[in-house]
């Protein structure tokens, strides 16, 4: 279980020096590098990556990538990078002309894509996927849809997509990432019940502050703590209590189809009013300001957190009774809302072929393996039979089916990161009972989704994966590097000064003049272009 937010769509210009671009025409040292292959005449194809830490330096060192090779015939050399590095050094070799035959996990943006096909950097992939990839095709011809969500607007497909189907509309798994974990030890210490009211979330976080829940004397709990970006940590999750809420993207659309700021609206000051109130009684974490992923994890694994905000709790405070979805909560004038995501579990940018490839055919075929059922649960998730560490999967040889085990109390994230290679793949709904079963762990965050926050999701709507053209991304870039940065510092300052409602009028017509307008028009025109 991937969880991708729309906070990818990030634009970055590469920037390709003209020596590079003639580079690109011939390749390094003036002619074209021939195709290698292996002493046992292996087809050899060098592709540059991204991996996690946890994970082998060698990928072809994973089962995963070694039965692939034996199924394709094809030996990968791998260049790989930790993904803390993988964009700069990706990059760099771009910008250098020195280029591999693809790039996989690529993670590039809408903005990269396009300004790489239009330097040369990339290929076209249409013809490949209907002459080589019948997997693919197959996908597509099911799911008509992603077709239409990796075409640019110019009429080319330029990568191979990511795609996770893990639930529908509302009830998918991305519909929230930021879900709220609150400690049922210490309320049950504190004889309180679960709040679900603003107010009574107050007075159940001054309780956990003032009360020694944990009971050693000390007044070292911590009521509520966050990470103050956005993404999954955040405690924006509460906003939606006051009106529309807000979401990595800062962007919601109404049940009339009207695409909306969340940054601007009369709901959005309230929320900050009341997190300055949560301040100003000391009952925010002050490091929730300033602190990363580890500092964060370190406190949640010693249980000091009253309320926190993750998307797996497992990941931080373990799969066990200590800590309970907080459902959510009434505002002050009774409005209980959900604001959904816009994520999909979708991603344009997962690999591309690059002109200096000599072996699109081969490399073709290869990719497509990695859409065969069977192959992309394991390129997802991870694999079975590995006799080194932790499995994912048990093959059942008889069914040909891949049952997930017990993640046996560790963290799936850091299980899978050891022997999936995520990359293009296609996991369809329909997969489920066929090729695999649910993973527990999305199983149970769709059953408790379904159960505690899908009845209160307001919008019927979400913003959807719109493919803009290269002028459209150009402004859209322009405008966020400056209208985002200023929405979230001075949110942050209210946070702290409680200056919201003095500074409101001033902030609004800073953003118009940051370019909200525009942003919002073209954001409106991409959506209005879906719905043809």
């Amino acid at each position: 279980m991937k969880r991708v937010t729309t906070s990818k769509r990030i634009y970055s210009a590469i920037g390709i020096p003209v020596l590079a671009l003639a580079l690109l025409v011939t390749g390094c040292g003036g002619e074209a590098a021939q195709p290698q292959k292996t002493a046992d005449g292996k087809p050899i194809l060098h592709i540059l990556t991204s991996s996690s830490p946890l994970a082998p330096a060698d990928p072809n060192d994973k089962l995963v990538v070694q039965r692939l090779e034996k199924k394709t015939g094809v030996h990968v050399e791998w260049t790989s990078y930790t993904s803390d590095v993988f964009a700069e050094k990706r990059n760099l070799m771009i910008a250098s002309g020195d280029l591999p035959d693809a790039i996989f996990a690529a993670e590039y943006s809408d903005y990269d894509l396009l300004k790489l096909a239009k330097d040369g950097a990339i290929v076209p992939l249409e013809d490949l996927i209907d002459q080589y990839m019948p997997n693919f095709k197959k996908v597509l011809a099911e799911r008509p849809e992603y077709r239409t969500m990796i075409t640019a607007p110019d009429g080319h497909i330029y990568s191979f997509p990511w795609i996770e189907e893990l639930g529908k509309d509302k009830e998918r798994i991305q519909s929230v990432d930021n879900m709220p974990w609150i400690n049922q030890e210490w309320l049950n210490k504190l004889n309180l019940k679960m709040p679900t009211t603003t107010d009574e979330l107050k007075q159940v976080l001054t309780a956990f502050k003032t009360q020694d829940p944990n009971g050693n004397g000390k007044a070292d709990e911590i009521p509520l703590s966050f990470i103050d970006k956005p993404g999954g940590e955040n405690l924006t999750f509460l906003f939606a209590s006051f009106g529309l809420g807000d979401n990595p993207d800062h962007t919601v659309v109404t049940n009339d189809h009207k695409v909306l700021f969340t940054g601007n609206q009369a709901g959005y000051r309230q929320a900050i009013n009341y997190i300055h109130d949560l301040y100003k009684n000391g009952l925010i974490d002050i490091e929730s300001f300033q602190q990363d992923w580890n500092t964060y994890l370190a406190k949640g694994k010693d249980d000091r957190y009253g309320l926190y905000f993750t998307w797996d709790k497992a990941n931080i405070t373990g799969m066990n009774d200590k800590y309970d979805l907080m459902p959510p909560l009434a505002g002050p004038d009774g409005n209980v809302n959900v604001t959904r995501n816009n994520a999909l579990g979708f991603f344009r940018g997962s690999m591309v072929v690059t002109s200096s490839n000599q072996q699109l055919e081969q490399t073709a075929k290869w990719v497509d393996q990695l859409y065969e059922p069977l192959q992309s649960v394991q390129d997802n998730w991870g694999t079975y039979g590995d006799t080194t560490q932790q499995n994912i999967f048990k093959l059942d040889e008889q069914k040909q089916m891949l049952k997930h085990l017990p993640l046996e109390g560790s963290a799936p994230v850091e299980v899978r990161q050891k022997t999936s290679i995520g990359g293009p793949l296609a996991i369809l709904s329909d997969y489920f009972g066929k090729y695999t079963t649910m993973p527990d762990d999305a199983k149970w965050r769709m059953d408790l989704m379904k159960k505690v926050l899908v009845p209160h999701m307001q919008a019927d709507y979400t913003y959807p994966n719109v493919f803009f053209s290269i002028d459209e991304l150009d402004r859209l870039s322009t405008i966020e590097a400056d209208l985002f940065p200023y929405m979230l510092r001075k949110r942050t300052e209210w946070y702290q000064n409680g200056k919201a409602d003095q500074e409101w009028s001033e902030y609004t017509q800073e953003l118009d003049r940051l370019g909200l307008q525009e942003w919002l028009k073209i954001r409106q025109d991409g959506y209005n272009r879906s719905l043809q």
